[in-house]
């Protein structure tokens, strides 16, 4: 699903809402201006590419994906609804979960402008705001 037009500013959060299905091997949510401008690609992964319970954060610019971060806290469980909060300023983006936990990820474009598009995949998103 991708969702266009989201007039999300510096400051601002997007609050994300769904249900992990329970044959999920993981889900993405990209977050940036257009698809050679991705400011935070947040992945986690119950099994998948080889990594186990595990989230992957990364960004995107015109030259291509910039290094991988990984997290091994992971909350997510197949077959339950789960809730991300993801707030973003100039320097960073803090990615909030529901279960209090609270991950950083550098700003690493820049972007200070709207943030215009958010693609969600392999995810059941029944609502967002």
């Amino acid at each position: 699903m991708v969702v266009s037009n989201l007039n999300l500013k510096p400051g601002k959060c997007v609050d994300i809402k769904g249900h992990v299905p329970e044959d999920s091997k993981g889900f993405a949510i990209n977050l940036g201006k257009d698809s050679s401008a991705i400011a935070l690609h947040f992945n986690p992964r119950f099994d998948h590419h080889g990594d186990v319970n595990t989230i992957v954060c990364n960004s995107k610019d015109a030259v291509g994906w910039g290094q991988e971060q990984r997290e091994t806290a992971f909350p997510f469980k197949r077959g339950q609804k789960t809730q991300i909060c993801i707030h973003f300023d100039k320097e960073q983006l803090t990615i909030k979960l529901e279960d209090g936990q609270e991950m950083k990820f550098p700003n690493r474009l820049g972007l200070e402008v709207n943030m215009a598009e958010m693609l969600l995949s392999d995810h059941r998103c029944p609502a967002f705001s």
